[in-house]
């Protein structure tokens, strides 16, 4: 079975850090890009990053750069985002996807390319 399984959510004061991780099984990251995307109460689901497997270039949107950094480990099929200075407007639903033969702008800004979804982890922070 194709799928995306995210971890590493949970509860942080304002501040902190989270390490997010998306793991892939039935299907290798050879070819996709990634991105992870958040969902907050009442809002609609925006793009945060998304990386190309490929050349490993990154996108970010402008309101976490400097704070989330993407990355790919291509053995692991794993892809991270670690998050610093954690704030309070970072809370929401954290869903990773993957598109195939897209780059990371694409992955980020074109949501009707991916094609396989996880099932979301909650961040929660704290002020």
């Amino acid at each position: 079975e194709v799928q995306l399984v995210e971890s590493g959510g949970g509860l942080v004061q304002a501040g902190g850090s989270l390490r997010l991780s998306c793991a892939a099984s039935g299907f290798t990251f050879d070819g996709y890009a990634i991105g992870w995307f958040r969902q907050a109460p009442g809002k609609e689901r925006e793009g945060v990053s998304a990386v190309s497997s490929g050349d490993g270039s990154t996108v970010y949107q402008h309101s976490v750069k400097g704070r989330f950094t993407i990355s790919i480990d291509n053995a692991k099929n794993t892809v991270y985002l670690q998050m610093n200075s954690l704030k309070p407007e970072d809370t929401a639903v954290y869903y990773c996807a993957a598109g195939p033969a897209i780059t990371a702008d694409q992955a980020m800004g074109e949501q009707r390319y991916l094609e396989v979804w996880g099932q979301g982890t909650l961040v929660t922070v704290s002020s």
